[in-house]
């Protein structure tokens, strides 16, 4: 899988390692049970600190996206346990809030960002 980090970006690091590890798995780059690279390994990959790949893998465990393993390392979570529980949809609904209401504040309609939404899957899947 092909990450691209970008340092000058307001988005953290960590953020950005975090939403690239979220698509890959959702376009199915990362499948589940696949092991993610050792956090000291990808961090020399990617011309980061080891912190900011650990942070990483810390908020994709949080997420229930990813299940770290002690000695292991991390591993893509499989499809029992990617079922969305009622906090996970919270979370995604308050992400998602600002979006809708910033396209509706520029004047996309409902329909405009159901076809924004329905671009977006295609592409990921």
């Amino acid at each position: 899988m092909f990450l691209q980090i970008e340092p000058q970006s307001d988005v953290p690091i960590y953020m950005q390692l975090t939403q690239q590890i979220i698509e890959g798995i959702a376009s199915g780059q990362l499948k589940p049970g696949e092991a993610l690279p050792s956090v000291r390994s990808f961090a020399a990959d990617l011309g980061v600190n080891m912190h900011t790949v650990n942070k990483s893998y810390h908020e994709l465990e949080k997420k229930g996206i990813v299940r770290i393993i002690p000695k292991s390392g991390a591993v893509v979570a499989g499809p029992n346990e990617l079922g969305a529980t009622d906090v996970q949809l919270q979370q995604v609904e308050q992400m998602l809030r600002p979006v809708v209401a910033e396209g509706l504040v520029i004047g996309l309609g409902e329909q405009d960002l159901q076809q924004l939404m329905q671009k977006l899957i295609k592409n990921l899947s």
